[in-house]
């Protein structure tokens, strides 16, 4: 019997991943795998999480800031030796951006001239939309306004540039081709469900010599006693998440030299579908938001120095002050949702709070969190409040097609500008996932994005996210995560702490020669 080679490195990294195309991810977990076999025309920095050239060699801007002209490089192949060329970067944006595609993260490209009106379907020609090969080695993007953040665009799986001939023969189930034309770092060896991802190295990457492992494995754990069991045992080399850690041994686990906490830009919320009653009443919406204890949620629960989050978008990101969100206050809770018909909570029908955890309930943080706030609820507001646990598949599903009433939520940011965060609640945005529309924030979320000056920019923003959070409530932001993996420096090489939670695969490799450290 042949013998399966042992990986150079394996990585636990939550639960089994919904797709590896890159146009349809929406979650961490499919991103850090996706962005091993694709790549656009910019890559991310391990350290900085800033974009730095991928398959663009370089480029230039238009004195008005709106014409990008990429130059590709001339060594670009697929993983099975075909070439790759500007028509190919083309194909695989307007790939993205057809309505019947349905990608959730196509509204990052509507800084580009006509996509939003070609997502939408509004036009069907797709020579309108402000990408073209201009030459076989050049690609150029005309966009709507200048846009600051682009080139960080560029790094999204959304823009990975992907197969056309295999997505042409085998439609919807291209994923599942073998073998499976890469263009990135690696090549996919195997995807076993439930059980693991394996890439190998892709010798025909066009930065090869830099790809430091041969073989890494990334595991779909959703339990993080059996997390913390593989990393101890020494069968997984990394642990990349937060919730992957049992919530009740942080305070020892934090302790050690192998387990790191950083800062990084990301929010826990709640998000509210309005299409459903009651929730389509902001004072229903505004009451719930009011009597939640945040620092007793970060404190009681979460335990890794998580702060009580009074807006979505985090402190510390570039540019931007956060506006100041609704805080604590029951006895207005209670005077608007009797407001709204239901004093004292008579008459409130029975809802439900959706949350995603693992099958055997071995992630309760997310089930930990939904019965505090069913508890606050019940007693400052006299309402009833049911808990549903989904997989995570159906849990993504379900948020997807607005089959919830209430849900909890997660977002990190794409990249390090307060637009990652607040456009996503633009009304046609795949990521809103809560019915909500709201002409007027629309409008201050293009406005801001047309503004040159950063302080007008951020004025906009900040009304903008004062709709969002204080006035109309289709969310409740809950805390601003704090970033916790596991790792062993003396062994493992190439992982860093950054804003975005974002690890390149690339430059990850382990020194087999040493002798991890018994902590």
């Amino acid at each position: 019997m042949r013998r399966e080679p042992q990986a150079n490195v394996t990585i636990i990294n939550q639960a089994e991943a919904e797709t590896l195309d890159p146009a349809l991810i929406t979650g961490q977990a499919e991103f850090r795998i996706v962005i091993g076999l694709f790549e656009g025309l910019m890559r991310l920095d391990p350290r900085t999480a800033r974009p730095i050239p991928g398959m663009a060699q370089s480029w230039n801007l238009s004195p008005d800031g709106r014409i990008y002209t990429f130059r590709l490089r001339t060594n670009l192949v697929w993983s099975t030796g075909q070439p790759i060329t500007a028509d190919d970067v083309v194909y695989s944006w307007i790939r993205a951006l057809k309505p019947a595609t349905a990608s959730d993260y196509a509204g990052s490209l509507y800084c580009i001239t006509n996509a939003e009106a070609f997502n939408a379907g509004a036009i069907t020609n797709a020579g309108l939309v402000g990408v073209h090969a201009a030459g076989k080695y050049t690609v150029r993007v005309a966009l709507t306004h200048p846009t600051p953040y682009f080139l960080d665009i560029c790094t999204l799986p959304v823009t990975d540039v992907v197969p056309r001939r295999t997505i042409e023969k085998y439609g919807d189930r291209w994923i599942l081709a073998r073998p499976l034309p890469s263009d990135g770092p690696f090549e996919l060896v195997e995807w076993r469900l439930n059980d693991k991802v394996r890439l190998k190295k892709n010798p025909l990457y066009w930065d090869a010599a830099r790809t430091k492992s041969d073989v890494i494995d990334i595991l779909p754990i959703d339990s993080p006693d059996t997390a913390l069991n593989l990393y101890e045992r020494h069968e997984a080399d990394i642990i990349l998440d937060r919730t992957m850690i049992p919530s009740e041994l942080l305070d020892v686990l934090l302790k050690r030299p192998d387990f790191h906490s950083f800062n990084y830009l990301a929010t826990y919320f709640i998000r509210f579908n309005v299409t459903r009653k009651p929730f389509d009443d902001p004072r229903v919406r505004k009451a719930l938001a009011l009597v939640i204890d945040k620092e007793r949620i970060v404190k009681r629960i979460t335990r890794a120095g998580e702060q009580p989050a009074a807006a979505l978008v985090p402190p510390g990101t570039a540019d931007y002050t956060p506006t100041a969100g609704l805080g604590y206050d029951p006895a207005l809770a209670r005077k608007l949702l009797a407001e709204a018909g239901y004093p004292g909570g008579r008459g409130f029908p029975g809802v439900e709070y959706t949350f995603d955890a693992a099958a055997g309930g071995g992630d309760s943080l997310h089930k930990d969190i939904g019965v505090e706030l069913q508890q606050m609820w019940r007693s400052q507001l006299g309402i009833r409040v049911d808990l549903r646990q989904l997989e995570w598949k159906v849990y993504l599903s379900a948020q997807d097609h607005l089959q919830y009433q209430m849900s909890r939520s997660s977002w990190i940011g794409d990249y390090d500008d307060a637009n990652t965060f607040l456009e996503m609640f633009t009304s046609n945005n795949g990521n809103n996932r809560t019915g909500w529309t709201n002409a007027q924030y629309d409008a201050l979320i293009r406005e801001a994005n047309d503004q040159a000056d950063p302080k007008e920019r951020e004025a906009l923003f900040q009304r903008a996210e004062n709709i969002l959070v204080n006035d109309q409530v289709p969310i409740i932001p809950l805390y601003y995560y704090v970033g916790v993996n596991a790792f062993d420096t003396n062994r493992v090489h190439g992982l860093y702490e950054n804003i975005l939670d974002d690890h390149p695969l690339q430059g990850i490799w382990k020194n087999s020669r040493t002798k991890r450290n018994h902590l």
